[in-house]
């Protein structure tokens, strides 16, 4: 008995050390694979291979059966998977254009305040120090996005992943308030795919084009880690920490992502980690930390959707990111 309690404690770290590297280095995965491939059309690719790969292992292992679900679950999915990788991870691909990998990931920190507030939208009062939370990050959010010595540039690339992430957060609240299948590799192969294809009809729409001569062995390996690594690894480990780990404990990946997002942009990238991010960044990760460890203690608290990277992620909906 009690060897097998150390080898769950030492799997759980494993695995909640797998979550942190991986998703955290995500953001440096996009950053290198829109160098010479348009960002949305890289989404498109990314999502589509991962949910086929994904699919193809559900059906091997347990048959159709895993993929038994109503209209309305299948629609659900659907709506999930445009929100949350056409637009939210597409948006933010084509943010790291513009900006650094590691300002894109604190401002996504941030999804997890804006689910708080829609929350205020179905009158669903959270706590005082939840509040709190929601304010002290938003004043790290704030410190980032409107200080001064932005270029055009980055003006634009914060903007846009703002944007990204306010379509994330909502589709992580939807998630939790409509009909989803209920095996959730066979949810999100479904959102992977819708929205793998979203993104390639509104990069197309948008003036994306695919030149496969243009593309380098580095974009290439960058992409090949997204689908392989950052979207089927990353996804297998937190949804083995779920029924293994104490949600307390697995949440603590909401502001341990941006800060290996940084330091990994800062050391393969030599990407600028300048006072303003430092601090800016700091203030968002304290206002999420508040939010998490308040809202963790309410019972109904843990809703499930899927990541930037096309893994389930806890949602702040309802009661409990990125």
């Amino acid at each position: 008995m009690g060897q097998d309690t150390t080898d769950n404690r030492l799997l759980v770290w494993v695995a909640l050390g797998i979550v942190y590297v991986v998703w955290g280095s995500t953001y440096l995965g996009i950053a290198i694979a829109v160098e010479t491939i348009p960002p949305m059309l890289s989404g498109a690719m990314r999502f589509v291979a991962a949910g086929i790969l994904l699919g193809g292992f559900l059906v091997a292992k347990n048959g159709t059966a895993a993929f038994r679900m109503t209209r309305r679950e299948f629609v659900g999915a659907a709506v999930a998977g445009l929100l949350l990788l056409t637009l939210g991870n597409g948006l933010l691909a084509v943010a790291e254009l513009h900006i650094s990998s590691g300002l894109a990931a604190l401002l996504v920190a941030s999804v997890p305040l804006w689910l708080v507030m829609f929350r205020f939208v179905v009158r669903d009062r959270p706590k005082t120090l939840t509040l709190a939370g929601v304010l002290v990050g938003l004043a790290g959010v704030a410190a980032l996005s409107l200080t001064g010595g932005h270029g055009a540039n980055s003006t634009t690339g914060i903007i846009v992943v703002l944007i990204g992430s306010l379509s994330w957060a909502v589709g992580s609240f939807l998630s939790s308030r409509i009909s989803m299948p209920s095996n959730p590799f066979a949810a999100s192969t479904i959102e992977m795919l819708v929205g793998g294809v979203g993104l390639a009809v509104l990069g197309t729409g948008l003036g994306e084009r695919f030149d496969l001569s243009a593309v380098s062995g580095r974009s290439w390996a960058g992409l090949a880690y997204l689908i392989l690594v950052g979207s089927l690894v990353g996804f297998t480990s937190f949804v083995w920490l779920l029924g293994n780990a104490p949600i307390s404990l697995v949440s603590t990946y909401a502001y341990v992502n941006p800060a290996v997002a940084v330091a990994l942009g800062a050391l393969v990238l030599s990407e600028p980690v300048t006072l303003r991010i430092l601090g800016g960044g700091l203030v968002i990760l304290i206002g999420v930390a508040l939010v998490i460890s308040t809202e963790r203690k309410r019972p109904q608290g843990v809703t499930e959707s899927v990541d930037r990277g096309g893994d389930v992620r806890l949602g702040v909906s309802g009661g409990q990111e990125p």
